[in-house]
C-alpha cells in the first residue's frame, strides 16, 4: 500500500497530454461550445473540456500542442484556448497569456501562478493518504495497541502507548489506524477489504513485546485495539490524466466516504473494482441507477413485482485505487445517486 504525499495542496497537476492524437471516431462537441475560452483561476481541466466537449475525458484527442511554447502541456490562467479544424476534426490550440506579476518596480518579474488542476484539489486530498484499506492478511499482521502510558483511558497527542509486538527497530514511524467495516462486492458478497480510518502518528520508542511508541499526532483520541502501519515512502501524485479504461468494466458503489449521506458532485465514493480489475487513477466511469424492484399493483397476479430499468446518472473519475477496490470522485450528477449504483465503461 502506498502513500501519496500529504503536501498536495499547491502542487500543479501535470496535463501529460500527446500531441495530434488520431482517433477513429470524430470527438463530439458541446453543442454550446466556445471558439475561444480564456482561463481563469479556479478553473479545473474537467471543467474547460465540458465547455468545449461533450465527454471530457477526450480532451487528448483533441488536445494541439505549439511546440513553441513554454510548457505546451501546461495551462495557467490568462491562456487562451481556440478551437480550430484539422481535416474536419476539432483540435483545441494554446495561446499563451500573459503570467508574469511585477512585484517590485523595475527589479523583476516572477510568475506567480501555477499551471491549472484537472480536478478539484480540496475535494481528493484528505483521501490520498486516508484513509487506508487494508486486506484481511495485513489486519490480522499489523502490530496493536495494548495499553496506555500512565494508564491513561484513551490516546491523546504526546501520550505513549504499549503496543503488541514491535521487534526491530526500523521503520521508527508508524501511522495509527482502526479498522472498520469490510466492504463487500455487492454481488458476490466477497470481502474486498476493510476499511482503515486514520487516527495519528506514532515514533518507536522502544522495540519489544509490548513496544513503547509516542503519539506525536492524532485526529482522534487512540483507543486500545487501534493498529499501526509503517509510514511507506510518499508518493506525490503529479498527473491525472482523464481517460476511458483500458478494457470493458462493470462494478459498484459500495461506500461514499466523509460521512456523508448523499452522494452528489464532488463526494468521493468506493467502487467495488481495483487495480486488480485494471483501473488506474485517471480512469473515467459512467454512473447509472440500480433498477429499483416496485410492486405492480394494476397486475392481476397478487404482489407482483417489477424492477425497473436503470438510468444514466452522473460520471465518476477513479484518483485512488487499491487491490480490490478504488477512491473515484462524483464529476457531475444528474440525478440521486445511491450506494449500490452501477458503474461501467464510459463508452459501453
Amino acid at each position: 500500500m502506498h502513500k501519496f504525499s500529504r503536501k498536495f495542496a499547491g502542487v500543479a497537476f501535470g496535463l501529460m497530454l500527446f500531441c495530434g492524437l488520431a482517433t477513429a471516431e470524430s470527438v463530439a462537441l458541446n453543442p454550446a461550445h466556445p471558439d475561444r475560452y480564456v482561463v481563469v483561476r479556479g478553473d479545473t481541466l474537467w471543467d474547460i473540456s465540458a465547455r468545449f466537449l461533450r465527454d471530457p475525458w477526450r480532451w487528448p484527442d483533441v488536445w494541439q500542442v505549439n511546440p513553441k511554447i513554454e510548457n505546451p502541456h501546461l495551462i495557467y490562467p490568462g491562456d487562451i484556448l481556440q478551437l480550430t479544424y484539422v481535416d474536419g476534426q476539432p483540435r483545441i490550440g494554446l495561446i499563451r497569456g500573459q503570467r508574469d506579476y511585477k512585484l517590485s518596480p523595475g527589479v523583476r518579474r516572477t510568475p506567480l501562478d501555477t499551471s491549472i488542476p484537472t480536478i478539484p484539489i480540496d475535494a481528493i486530498s484528505p483521501f490520498l493518504s486516508k484513509p487506508y484499506v487494508m486486506e484481511k492478511e495485513e489486519l490480522r499482521r499489523a502490530p496493536y495497541v495494548v495499553e496506555f502510558v500512565d494508564e491513561h483511558i484513551l490516546g491523546g497527542l504526546g501520550n505513549g502507548i504499549y503496543v503488541r509486538a514491535i521487534q526491530q527497530s526500523e521503520p521508527i514511524d508508524f501511522e495509527v489506524v482502526r479498522p472498520g467495516g469490510p466492504y463487500k462486492d455487492p454481488d458476490t458478497g466477497d470481502i474486498l477489504g476493510y476499511e482503515a480510518l486514520y487516527v495519528g502518528d506514532a515514533t518507536l520508542r522502544s522495540t519489544g513485546d509490548p513496544a513503547t511508541l509516542l503519539l506525536e499526532r492524532t485526529e482522534i483520541e487512540t483507543i486500545i485495539g487501534d493498529r499501526l502501519l509503517p509510514v511507506e515512502d510518499e508518493i506525490a501524485l503529479t498527473d491525472f490524466q482523464p481517460r476511458a479504461p483500458a478494457r470493458p468494466i462493470e462494478g459498484r458503489i459500495i461506500s461514499v466516504l466523509n460521512g456523508v449521506t448523499q452522494i452528489g458532485q464532488y463526494q468521493v465514493v468506493v467502487l467495488s473494482k481495483g487495480a486488480d480489475d485494471g483501473l488506474v487513477p485517471g480512469d473515467v466511469l459512467r454512473i447509472f441507477t440500480a433498477g429499483e424492484v416496485v410492486r405492480d399493483v394494476v397486475s392481476p397476479q397478487p404482489g407482483a413485482t417489477v424492477r425497473l430499468p436503470e438510468e444514466e446518472a452522473g460520471l465518476l473519475m477513479v484518483f485512488r485505487t487499491f487491490s480490490r477496490v478504488s477512491f473515484a470522485l462524483i464529476m457531475y450528477a444528474n440525478r440521486a445517486l445511491h450506494v449500490l449504483d452501477v458503474v461501467r465503461h464510459p463508452d459501453l
